[in-house]
């Protein structure tokens, strides 16, 4: 095949974090080759030589993987790649392998089995925003090194069990029962390793990978994937239940009575247990997570702090604090504590029953002991891509000029007596994302009418809310 001499990407799939698109549509073989060459030429133009290469379980990844390789080998850099498993373990082999500069994670993540997409990690940093952007540029005018002669090649590790026994590297958690949902994810074969070795009693749900997803949607944000989790720990009386989204870098959980453990509560228990070893530590959340656990961190001793939602701009928060441990409500948990700060679902799984036990108390009473909040679930709700970020400008002028309490960290965040709102643009779908929480029914009430009315000033009504 002749090398491309220069590419245009389709503009939706230029993300904030990552490139995602749809298959056949906005992303294909080219793109993943356009992407090869344009990131191989940051890594050769640093000095670097080599990049990571991973995919998730989605049928159409193998060949974006040889696509990108094809790219990476086109501008001198050579790939390792890890083959088939999840995004933290491409994570973990850039972090480890020697000679290694970078890495690439091809996923479409939570989204349906239509979807591909990249995640990128540059020299142990995240690849995102204006790096992205950079690379469309790069890819429109054709600045890429031309180093097709060089002899750069691909090589194929196996790194399932250096990675499960990294996960288990401190592990000294009590004996439980729990249940583990992958969801036909990428997560699946690790966790089948991971739990052959862990004490205790462990029920194993849609290990297999399978990129059509027949058993449910992986993503386990949304309560209605959490069923099958539910019937099983129900049925065999367990302690709880943890499940895993398809590329296996969020998590979420249940406790022994069947109810949701949300992310800000999940790290919550992890942020007890982290202040144990790190006094006063500064723990990030994202702005959709509850006032509760931002209280509940102050409570502990440790420093509260409010950041945007997205991983790569959560883990470049890490760095520049030094945190230990950050989250997200979507479930992306971070752990720099014994750990390498990136987010890692199986691993988030290992620190829960760690911290179950360093606590000293089962998962089920850590969630009872929690203050019940009255919120929404995160609602999403459609709307053209060119406009979500105007409508949060707008929303924010007429905020500021009413004299409001808003935190505009990332979208409005509006404080007043009953609770806090939240509206944003979502940086991955042409969705707008709300959130409220109070401390009464009607308080709630009230929260959602302020966010009615503003969306009905922009134009916009709340209408029927949207998946993922």
């Amino acid at each position: 095949m002749t090398a491309k001499t220069h590419h245009e990407f389709h503009p939706t799939s230029l993300r904030e974090y990552d490139i995602r698109g749809i298959i056949g549509e906005t992303l294909g073989e080219d793109d993943a080759y356009a992407i090869g060459r344009g990131f191989g030429t940051l890594i050769a133009r640093d000095g670097g030589t080599t990049v990571a290469t991973g995919y998730d379980g989605r049928i159409s990844s193998p060949v974006l993987e040889e696509a990108l390789v094809r790219g990476l080998n086109d501008s001198g850099i050579s790939a390792v790649s890890v083959g088939m498993g999840p995004t933290p373990m491409l994570y973990y082999a850039e972090c480890v392998l020697d000679d290694v500069q970078g890495g690439i994670m091809i996923t479409g993540s939570h989204n349906p089995a239509n979807y591909n997409g990249f995640k990128m990690v540059f020299q142990g940093r995240p690849f995102f925003g204006d790096d992205i952007q950079g690379l469309g540029k790069m890819a429109a005018s054709g600045d890429w090194d031309n180093a097709a002669e060089s002899g750069a090649g691909v090589t194929r590790i196996d790194m399932e069990d250096q990675y499960v026994a990294r996960l288990l590297q401190n592990f000294s958690g009590a004996p439980c029962k729990m249940a583990w949902d992958c969801g036909n994810g990428a997560a699946g074969p690790v966790i089948e390793k991971l739990t052959a070795q862990l004490p205790g009693e462990h029920h194993l749900l849609y290990t297999d990978v399978d990129g059509n997803f027949p058993n449910h949607h992986p993503d386990p944000t949304e309560e209605k994937n959490l069923e099958d989790l539910k019937a099983i720990v129900a049925e065999k009386g367990l302690d709880f239940g943890v499940a895993f989204d398809g590329d296996g870098d969020r998590i979420g959980a249940i406790d022994g009575e069947g109810r949701v453990i949300w992310g800000d509560q999940l790290l919550s228990i992890y942020a007890e247990d982290v202040l144990k070893s790190v006094p006063g530590a500064t723990i990030i959340a994202d702005v959709k997570a509850s006032q509760a656990l931002y209280d509940r961190i102050a409570e502990l001793g440790g420093k509260p702090l409010m950041w945007k939602t997205g991983h790569s701009l959560i883990k470049s928060k890490m760095k520049e604090t030094g945190s230990p441990l950050a989250g997200e409500m979507s479930g992306h948990v971070f752990f720099k504590h014994d750990y390498y700060g990136f987010d890692d679902a199986p691993y988030a799984a290992i620190r829960l029953i760690q911290a179950a036990t360093n606590i000293g108390k089962s998962v089920s009473q850590l969630r009872s002991d929690m203050v019940e909040m009255i919120n929404t679930p995160e609602m999403r709700f459609q709307v053209d891509e060119s406009r979500k970020f105007p409508v949060i400008d707008e929303v924010l002028e007429r905020l500021s000029a009413a004299g409001a309490d808003v935190n505009s960290t990332d979208g409005a965040r509006v404080n007043t007596e009953d609770g806090w709102w939240l509206l944003r643009a979502s940086n991955t779908q042409d969705v707008l994302v709300a959130r409220a929480e109070a401390k009464s029914e009607a308080g709630l009430e009230r929260l959602m009418a302020q966010i009615d009315e503003q969306l009905g000033l922009s134009g916009l009504k709340r209408g029927e809310t949207v998946g993922h």
